[in-house]
């Protein structure tokens, strides 16, 4: 028998075409079934991830950037990272607001430390933040295991100058605030008299919100330090000065009284006869000076004749003043202290007596 007849069957009995169809439906269907029942692949796995933190600096900001800035604010620059903000620290930098960041960071895990958006997180690299209310950036400056800025509430004596209507306005438990946090609160306040009746020096006990940085409180970007400008800006009024000292209080040292002789050159005859035994600063029942003694006499003119002769003569207006006077000073270990500032020879004192602000050197202390 032919394999396949005249009219193209196979053995006779079955259509080749026919034949050839039912094979590819088997073969499709086997296929399928082997398609099925294969294995699935080993899906790829996951990086293995760990988080650290670090402290950025974004410099300077707006007002309205500030106020969008919270804690658990989040970004994700790739697939594989992921930024959460966990904690704020703001403070004034002249007219406007620095703003410093702790945030967490999680990226791929590696021996030494993670990648994060395909780099490790090293010191001076610059991150940027972007969220659907702001968008910024800021340098690396610390690295490390805390969630929050290193930092304490360190209280400075801060001087400055002011008005004399203003300094009526500094009070003890004013705070200062930048978009809705305090990061300062003033403790205590001193006012002193100078040579201007318009102005008034102030000394400020103040408690300040600081972080730490390579070991260093700081506050407003810069380390606290004696010398060091400090600006505390309030709704009312803006102290602009500088530290005088760190980890110190107003009351530092005991109160004691000195007795002091100061003296005035060439001042004006009508000033000379206003300065008067009994006059004060400060309340009657306890004041900060009491003058108990005032010697006058009049100036001396020394002139060289044409022979090269000397001449004294008293001036018929200035007159030179001896002041006695009782002070309170503050007995501190570098010294006695009076108004904050070193009672010593040769240095000057400003006395607000009421009807005169007077100026004089001190000659002597007792």
């Amino acid at each position: 028998m032919e394999l396949i007849d005249d009219e193209g069957n196979l053995l006779g009995a079955v259509n080749v075409v026919d034949a050839l169809v039912v094979l590819l439906v088997v073969a499709v269907g086997v296929a399928g079934a082997a398609f099925v029942f294969m294995d699935e692949p080993e899906p790829e796995p996951e990086p293995e991830t760990d988080t650290t933190y670090a402290t950025l600096d974004l410099g300077t900001q707006p007002d309205y950037v500030v106020d969008a800035i919270n804690e658990g604010d989040t970004y994700a620059p790739d697939d594989n990272s992921a930024l959460t903000i966990t904690d704020v620290h703001l403070t004034p930098r002249g007219d406007e607001i620095g703003v410093t960041l702790r945030v967490a960071l999680e990226g791929e895990a590696n021996d030494e430390s993670i990648t994060y958006a395909d780099a490790p997180p090293r010191l001076g690299r610059t991150l940027g933040i972007e969220t659907s209310q702001y968008e910024v950036d800021g340098q690396i400056r610390e690295v490390g295991d805390d969630d929050a800025l290193a930092g304490d509430t360190e209280q400075v004596i801060v001087r400055d100058t002011l008005d004399a209507e203003t300094a009526t306005d500094v009070t003890a438990g004013d705070e200062i605030r930048l978009a809705d946090r305090t990061i300062a609160t003033i403790e205590d306040v001193a006012t002193y008299a100078t040579n201007n009746s318009g102005q008034t020096r102030v000394l400020i006990e103040t408690n300040l919100s600081t972080h730490e940085e390579g070991g260093q409180a700081r506050f407003g970007g810069v380390p606290l330090q004696r010398g060091q400008s400090l600006t505390l800006p309030t709704d009312e009024y803006t102290i602009d000065g500088e530290i005088e000292r760190v980890n110190g209080d107003l009351q530092l040292g005991e109160t004691s009284t000195r007795e002091v002789t100061l003296r005035m050159t060439e001042v004006r005859e009508d000033t000379a006869d206003a300065i008067r035994p009994g006059m004060t600063e400060g309340p009657t029942d306890d004041p900060v000076a009491e003058i108990t003694d005032v010697e006058t006499e009049p100036s001396l003119i020394i002139a060289t004749g044409e022979d090269g002769s000397v001449n004294v003569v008293d001036h018929p207006v200035d007159r030179d003043v001896t002041i006695t006077a009782e002070v309170q000073v503050r007995e501190t270990p570098t010294g006695v202290q009076f108004k904050g500032e070193p009672l010593r020879g040769g240095t000057t004192i400003t006395l607000d007596l009421g009807t005169r602000v007077i100026e004089a050197e001190v000659v002597g202390v007792t």
